[in-house]
């Protein structure tokens, strides 16, 4: 990946991955969209992300593996689940050449969501 490009749509994220890269990461974004169907894909730090009010999860691809950034408190919350991945304070790597463990992306996605919507109704 070329880190030299500032990218401006998810779409323009994609087209600079290998097409194996990309059918990985393409599998990770439906199904996050699959448990936030409301949200809107943005680009954020460079990587993808969703959001809803707020940005609930980031995702890239690295050379060994995918990233899954859903901020530090799922970490904890997930932290049995998330055992047999490499993971650091937010983020989450899974390996290029598994299967995505869906259900665990949409419990953790739906977790994000919950969080988010609890800030905003605590700030009203």
């Amino acid at each position: 990946m070329d880190t030299g490009t500032k990218f401006k749509t998810v779409e323009e994220y994609f087209s600079t991955l290998s097409p194996d890269v990309r059918d990985v990461l393409e599998d990770l974004r439906k199904t996050i969209k699959q448990a936030a169907p409301k949200a809107e894909e943005v680009i954020s730090y460079n990587m993808p992300a969703i959001k809803q009010g707020k940005v609930i999860v980031y995702y890239a691809a690295h050379k060994e593996h995918i990233g899954f950034y859903p901020t530090s408190s799922p970490m904890m919350v997930f932290k049995d689940q998330l055992a047999e991945y490499k993971t650091s304070k937010g983020a989450i790597q899974f390996p290029i050449d598994k299967p995505i463990p869906k259900k665990l992306v949409k419990d953790i996605v739906r977790y994000r969501l919950t969080q988010v919507q609890e800030k905003e109704i605590n700030k009203k």
